[in-house]
């Protein structure tokens, strides 16, 4: 009776164990997507960020760049003190994230 309860015990505990290795398994690859997902937005923003600060016309001091891979998606955030420059942010974002949406929400200030 005793060795019974001992062999049922031990198929519940495998069962258990292998369901949660099942689980954690499916977790590890959502989260390799997930970052494999932030890798390539962050690999955008780069791009615009460095071809904005490399453009000399434009200020590109108080430019933030964000990048929404799941939309696919570049914003653009901050200040410029023209439209001309806020303009050529936008079209550079365009050129340097190929298949994405530009949301240049730039601010002009003088």
């Amino acid at each position: 009776m005793i060795r019974k309860a001992t062999q049922t015990a031990l198929a519940l505990t495998l069962v258990i164990g292998v369901a949660a290795c099942s689980n954690t398994a499916r977790g590890v690859v959502q989260d390799t997507k997930d970052n494999a997902s932030a890798v390539r937005g962050g690999i955008e923003t780069v791009d615009v960020k460095a071809a904005i600060i490399a453009d000399k016309t434009i200020d590109s001091g108080a430019i933030d760049v964000d990048t929404n891979q799941d939309t696919k998606t570049v914003v653009l955030r901050g200040v410029v003190p023209t439209q001309a420059q806020k303009d050529k942010a936008g079209e550079i974002a365009q050129k340097n994230a190929t298949g994405y949406k530009i949301d240049n929400q730039l601010v002009v200030k003088q």
